[in-house]
């Protein structure tokens, strides 16, 4: 059992280290509960004040956070996962929403459904949260925090092309995206192979990237529903002159729309900030709606990434471990986060504490109809693959739709296949 004295410990990004015995009250050992977070999740100020609550409250536990990088993690944490050191090994990981199905197939999270019904309040989590961190009817995975896309706008581009207010259906989003094309301005910028935005399109239509049924994955790409939705990505894409090969990040998209010239993109709202240190030209410029829906009844389907918060199952201290999620999945410091971050709330009840931020409140409005990708052990592997990308080049290049979405869905068939590890 790891003990210590009373010590603020936080390893930082900038590779800070605060340590001190004597900076809380009392002078008794606590137990120590290890936190990986990763880089870029919270500031440096928000650890601090939550570590500093966090044991003034909870007198017999003290809290180590270590910040880790996302390159590599996936092997890091198998590994911790697996060791027997409780000195060195965390008691609390957080992990990519999407990735707990593959931590739980190799073994080594504790089952927290318990908690999840009675302390944390899990009926008002946030879906694309929820949903990926369940697996075989069990959930593993604390909702954390979420981001999702929106569509960021340049207000003067849509003024002079006439169009007065961010469109709510899909058939308005097109015609306003004409229209700014119209006026000699290119009205929207979405690059070829954006598959997170293609996953709403389709999930809108009803369909999905692959599907289960008795414990066997299938890629979906070909049905009539994923076809609809790739379709509606097709009419989009051909109204701006983003490149049919490449993803967002190839041109950086943010570039691309910096320049003034573009009516609008796809994206996160922290992408804002982005934009205008590229052109402060910008700032008080830069508007944002949710993704339109087929109707304007409710906003369109989007990804939802974000993160979940796992107990190592080979924890020393389970119920230490428990404490320390139910605060940070708590109300208080959910909000904290989420005005600290410009996130979403881990629980749609939440969504009036990021309001009044127009890009969050965007957001908050999308996460409530939020997914995530099909939550199978070997997801991970088809993104590295990544068919989708290829598939969604083919059908803008003209290859016949079905085709190329059958070709697809059987290359993602195979990948899942539980059988070929």
């Amino acid at each position: 059992m790891k003990t210590r004295c009373t010590t603020l410990v936080v390893f930082l990004a900038s590779a800070s280290l605060l340590t001190g015995c004597g900076l809380l009250p009392g002078g008794d050992d606590r137990e120590e509960i290890t936190l990986w977070l990763m880089k870029g999740s919270a500031t440096a100020g928000f650890v601090e004040r939550f570590t500093k609550e966090f044991e003034n409250e909870h007198p017999s536990l003290s809290l180590k956070v270590e910040v880790q990088e996302w390159t590599g993690i996936t092997g890091k944490v198998d590994e911790a996962l697996k060791s027997d050191d409780h000195d060195t090994a965390p008691d609390v990981i957080e992990v990519g929403n999407t990735q707990v199905a593959q931590y739980v197939d190799g073994g080594g999270l504790v089952d927290l459904t318990l908690e999840s019904m009675r302390d944390l309040g899990m009926d008002d989590w946030v879906p694309g949260l929820a949903d990926p961190g369940r697996f075989g009817g069990s959930q593993y995975g604390i909702p954390w925090y979420a981001a999702n896309r929106v569509v960021i706008y340049n207000k003067d581009v849509f003024a002079e092309a006439g169009v007065s207010e961010p469109p709510k259906t899909r058939a308005q989003w097109l015609a306003d995206t004409e229209k700014i094309n119209e006026s000699g301005r290119q009205g929207i910028y979405l690059a070829g192979q954006d598959w997170y935005t293609l996953s709403g399109f389709i999930w809108d239509e009803g369909g999905d990237l692959a599907k289960e049924s008795g414990n066997i994955w299938e890629g979906a790409l070909d049905t009539p529903a994923a076809l609809r939705g790739m379709d509606f990505y097709r009419r989009l894409q051909e109204l701006g002159k983003g490149p049919k090969d490449a993803d967002e990040e190839n041109p950086p998209q943010a570039e691309v729309f910096a320049k003034g010239d573009v009516g609008q993109i796809i994206t996160v709202p922290g992408t804002a900030q982005t934009i205008v240190e590229e052109n402060p030209a910008l700032k008080g410029k830069l508007g944002f709606f949710p993704v339109p829906g087929k109707t304007a009844a409710k906003p369109g389907a989007v990804f939802t990434g974000g993160s979940d918060l796992v107990v190592r199952e080979k924890t020393d201290n389970r119920a230490g471990a428990v404490e320390l999620i139910k605060a940070l999945a708590g109300e208080k410091w959910q909000i904290d986060l989420a005005k600290t971050m410009n996130y979403v709330p881990n629980k749609t009840t939440l969504a009036d504490a990021v309001s009044a931020d127009e890009g969050s409140a965007a957001m908050v409005e999308g996460a409530a109809h939020g997914r995530a990708t099909p939550n199978s052990p070997r997801w991970a592997a088809v993104e590295g693959d990544n068919p989708i990308k290829a598939y969604m080049t083919e059908v803008l290049t003209g290859t016949d739709p079905e085709t190329a979405a059958k070709a697809a869905s059987k290359r993602i068939t195979k990948t899942l296949d539980l059988r070929t590890r």
